[in-house]
């Protein structure tokens, strides 16, 4: 499998779930299906997508590739989990059946090789938790997924704005917890030089996954692109309606300032493009373990060849030291700028 994976979020278009903006309003989909095309023509056979990615777009984009290349040349991921139409939750298991029927449609396949349940939500006292359980093992004996993933630690999306944070549960507890109930075969992880080391008590994420013979598939190694520095702190980007972006305090200008100022050594380290510093997120993730695959989302195909093409020159330990303690001076910056920023959440921008 190549080592970097093509995540297919950013494709689905702008959209709306749960009330917020979930999408990104920056993709057109003739130049997603070009990017599409160049990711599988440069070697990546790893293709990541999810039910609520445009509420389907981004599966149909991603099926018209699958319909013109063999099926055993690819790995198709997709998750459950976040979407729930007219049913009383997304894990109840008639809702689930219906939706990896829609996507294997989508997709133009009769199995997938992974699927995820998306989040850790499974209603009030855990209902749905062993229902959901049971019916992905189903979906693997009647051969229609190859394997089962799962999250990381991580939290709900309106957890982080409806309830306080002292409030909120240990979520490494509660991945912890779940792990063993699940025994997935794989774990998204959300991870990139901004990712704080865990708790001093608690195992680090590629560690337990090793220990557990788990794979995991590394998200977000870009930052959504925040360490590229392709953000101009004094234009800062505006997005539109369905963009999740919105309510993100990543983009708001403060933030985007301090990103940029504490950039500099990298630029100065290894080159000032883009691309220059798109290599050294990737080679920053794609060098923290051996169980780990990367996946890198796109809007253009000039990004898919920039990304794929970055993994030729690793980093000496010298380097990823240099890396490292950048990040931990950009996380020192945003905490002086309050615990708000740390967070990442906000209420949506208009």
């Amino acid at each position: 499998m190549h080592p970097i994976g093509i995540g297919c979020w950013a494709i689905g278009g702008p959209a709306t779930n749960l009330g917020l903006p979930m999408g990104w309003s920056t993709a057109d989909d003739a130049a997603s299906m070009r990017g599409l095309e160049t990711a599988y023509s440069l070697g990546a056979n790893l293709f990541d997508t999810a039910d609520v990615y445009g509420h389907g777009h981004s599966e149909r984009l991603l099926g018209r590739l699958v319909a013109t290349v063999p099926r055993d040349s690819i790995v198709l991921s997709s998750k459950v989990g976040y979407y729930r139409g007219t049913a009383a939750h997304a894990y109840q298991p008639a809702h689930m059946r219906r939706q990896l029927h829609t996507t294997l449609e989508n997709l133009r396949t009769d199995h997938l090789d992974i699927y995820f349940l998306h989040n850790a939500n499974f209603g009030p006292h855990d209902r749905y938790l062993e229902p959901a359980i049971q019916q992905m093992r189903a979906f693997q004996q009647q051969r229609l997924i190859r394997a089962v993933g799962m999250r990381g630690p991580h939290r709900y999306a309106t957890d982080r704005l409806a309830i306080p944070k002292k409030q909120r549960e240990d979520k490494h507890a509660r991945f912890r917890y779940l792990f063993h109930k699940v025994r997935p075969e794989y774990l998204a992880v959300r991870y990139n030089a901004l990712t704080p080391p865990p708790p001093a008590a608690e195992q680090d994420i590629f560690a337990f996954a090793a220990e557990h013979g788990v794979s995991v598939l590394i998200n977000k190694p870009l930052a959504q692109g925040l360490l590229t520095g392709k953000y101009d702190p004094d234009n800062p980007p505006v997005f539109a309606e369905g963009d999740h972006r919105l309510r993100k305090r990543w983009f708001t200008r403060d933030a985007l300032v301090a990103i940029h100022q504490c950039l500099a050594p990298l630029r100065e380290r290894f080159g000032s493009s883009t691309g220059d510093l798109a290599r050294v997120a990737l080679q920053y993730c794609l060098q923290r373990a051996d169980n780990a695959a990367v996946l890198v989302g796109f809007t253009t195909p000039e990004q898919i060849t920039q990304n794929l093409t970055a993994i030729d020159r690793p980093l000496s330990a010298e380097d990823l030291a240099f890396v490292r303690a950048t990040a931990q001076r950009l996380h020192q910056r945003l905490d002086s700028l309050g615990e708000v920023f740390l967070d990442e959440e906000q209420e949506p921008r208009s």
